[in-house]
């Protein structure tokens, strides 16, 4: 008596297209995190690649630490750099982070 039927109604005009807009904000998300995060690591990740595979004895090289110094052996995986006269380091090639211009040592 107080209570009314509860009918089936027909579903509302535009229903599939709530579900589908409901993802978009997370594929917007993904793409902007693709390009402002993925995207430019891959591109470093490349270049230091490309870095060490151009590697040559002779070379002055800037390591992690800090230390600068030239590039006395090469093998597979090592690099031996001699960062004064007399001092050799042996070290991993991933270690070494940046190729300095030819004679930067010599003006220091």
């Amino acid at each position: 008596m107080w209570i009314s039927n509860a009918f089936a109604q027909a579903p509302a005009a535009g229903a599939d297209a709530g579900g589908l807009m409901s993802f978009l904000p997370l594929v917007l998300m993904f793409a902007v995190l693709y390009f402002i995060m993925i995207r430019p690591q891959m591109k470093r990740a490349k270049e230091t690649k490309a870095m060490l595979s151009a590697l040559s004895v002779g070379d002055e090289v800037v390591t992690v630490g800090g230390i600068v110094g030239k590039v006395t052996a090469l093998k597979e995986d090592f690099v031996t750099v001699e960062i004064a006269a007399g001092t050799e380091v042996q070290m991993q090639k991933g270690a070494i982070t940046t190729v300095l211009p030819k004679g930067t040592l010599k003006s220091a």
